[in-house]
């Protein structure tokens, strides 16, 4: 018997580390790492010890005689990976941390996974301190307002973050905005360095006639919609067609259409916002079109979320065999078996779901490729999707044909990625929308370090974060050791003072435990992990009243 990891792999790289015989890959310090989908367990070599399974924070390995009907095809793909990929049969060696030669109090802004994973590695130094500065009421960013509410498993990812908040050294502000409660400045003249982590929070515009029309939105605040996040709770969308668009293929646009086409009766168990769960339940939308400008190979979904669709019950997922177009060169490879083995699985999955028969009465995906948005159309309202169909004219490259056709729909979902904002103070590169940095160094500004999104760009999930925190924080700390920043002109333990002053409701750790706990109690009532507050003013209620009964 074997271990193998399933689809909820957050990628952080945690059960590394306890494998005695170093069968799990890619790590961090292989090539393959930043661009992985999700780490695989060589068969072969597993041992069947199971401290994997204990390490993991999101419950993703399982022993593979417990493999159901919808994760039985990760045992085949966790062999597979190993059929082509030749991983670095060695533990890696972890260089000692720098140690700072004095105490030291860090201002971290954002307080998603690159903000924490740079915290514990800044907290394992002696002397040193992490103060968390977060505008949202609540932590965690993306694990909370973005992961989708049916991928519970995923978000147990927070408690590792909860152990870094538990530390004596560790403070959080939420509920804190940096530039209208306190200044940037302040910041600087209160800490020995300030760490930004607030992430890409802007969605990646078309550049396509009609994409400002009412009923074109954006896939970042459906996502937020959806996962009640306080700025967005109030959002309307329109769910009156029974056809929905949503152009690019990431996993945020499948995340987005298995919501849209899920029976809302297994989304009520989870902590979906409730306002979401009961426009679902009102919803008229029967298919949901998935649009990618180029073809299967080149699909921007990972293989575990694409196989997971699959899985949902009353949906089909429609492929037209025409769509499935290769370059030569790849179908060569595909041919012959020289294909990397993850290209090849998911174009397979893909040929599977073309076969498949179409069920009556069933919702459906219909996944689209070699079709590109030209524009939306509408007066008044999105009323369509204007697409050209693409093929492939020089190797990899795509070209428009003469092909139109037209997508009736009210509701077109612009998916096409995330991108940075420039942060006031800092250099902002516009091409890349990420700040200038050297390992996390902020350029030419000195005591500013950048982690995660803003500082490598919107690539990569908890894993690539991970290893990102960890690097900036050991450039911090490399800094401190080498007498380069400077100490602090003004004692940080006056910034409560200073936050009231301004009007501003900062909430601590226990507030933060409160508000954790009325959304939990609340949703032990309703059978779900929780139900979620989305409402600032009683975030702000509940962060100072303690659950009673």
């Amino acid at each position: 018997m074997a271990h193998v990891i399933t689809q909820a792999c957050c990628n952080d790289a945690s059960c590394l580390s306890v494998c005695p015989v170093n069968c799990i890959h890619p790590s961090p310090d292989e090539p393959g790492f930043p661009t992985a989908e999700m780490l695989y367990i060589d068969p072969a070599n597993c041992i069947d010890c199971g401290a994997c399974v204990d390490e993991c924070p999101v419950s993703a390995i399982k022993p593979d005689d417990k493999l159901d009907e919808t994760n039985r095809h990760f045992l085949d793909l966790n062999a597979a990976y190993y059929t082509d990929h030749r991983p670095i049969r060695r533990k890696p060696v972890a260089l000692p941390l720098p140690r700072p030669r004095r105490p030291a109090h860090i201002a971290v802004i954002g307080s998603g996974p690159s903000a924490f994973y740079a915290a514990e590695e800044l907290l394992s130094q002696p002397g040193v301190s992490v103060d968390m500065f977060e505008r949202l009421p609540t932590p965690y960013g993306l694990v909370r307002a973005g992961v989708a509410p049916d991928h519970q498993s995923t978000k147990g990812v927070t408690r590792m973050f909860a152990a870094t908040a538990a530390r004596r050294s560790f403070r959080y502000f939420l509920n804190v905005e940096v530039g209208r409660d306190i200044t940037l400045d302040e910041l600087t003249a209160r800490y020995d360095a300030v760490l930004h982590a607030s992430g890409a929070a802007h969605d990646r515009r078309l550049g396509i006639g009609g994409e400002d029309l009412p009923g074109s939105v954006s896939a970042t605040r459906l996502v937020a919609w959806y996962n009640g996040h306080p700025d967005f709770a109030s959002e309307q969308f329109d769910l009156s067609g029974e056809t929905a668009v949503i152009v690019g293929n990431g996993n945020v646009a499948l995340d987005v259409a298995r919501i849209l086409v899920s029976d809302p009766k297994s989304l009520a168990p989870t902590d979906i916002a409730d306002h979401a769960l009961a426009a679902l339940r009102r919803s008229k939308v029967r298919e949901v079109v998935v649009l990618g400008r180029r073809g299967i190979a080149e699909a921007a979904h990972t293989i575990g979320e694409f196989a997971a669709l699959g899985n949902l019950r009353g949906v089909d997922i429609v492929i037209d065999p025409d769509d499935l177009k290769l370059t030569e060169s790849t179908a060569t490879a595909l041919a012959e078996g020289t294909l990397d083995s993850m290209l090849a699985a998911k174009i397979r999955i893909a040929q599977a779901y073309s076969s498949r028969p179409i069920t009556p009465g069933n919702r459906r995906i219909l996944m689209r490729y070699l079709v590109a948005p030209e524009a939306i159309i509408g007066e008044s309202t999105a009323a369509g999707i204007s697409c050209v169909h693409n093929v492939y004219a020089d190797g990899a490259k795509v070209a428009a044909t003469a092909r139109r056709s037209t997508i009736d729909t009210g509701l077109v979902i612009r998916a096409a990625g995330y991108r940075g904002g420039p942060i006031p103070g800092l250099p902002f590169d516009s091409g890349r929308c990420v700040v200038p940095n050297d390992e996390g160094r902020v350029s030419q500004t000195q005591g500013h370090y950048v982690a995660g999104w803003i500082k490598r760009g919107p690539t990569g999930g908890i894993g690539m974060n991970r290893v990102c925190g960890r690097e900036t924080a050991r450039t911090i700390l490399a800094d401190l050791a080498s007498g380069q920043l400077r100490s602090p002109e003004i004692p940080c333990g006056d910034v409560i003072d200073l936050l009231k002053a301004r009007g501003a409701h900062p909430i601590d750790a226990d507030g933060w435990s409160r508000i954790d706990q009325h959304e939990r109690s609340a949703g032990h009532r309703a059978g779900r992990p929780r139900v979620k507050i989305v409402d600032t003013a009683e975030l702000e209620a509940a962060a100072h009243h303690p659950v009673h009964g």
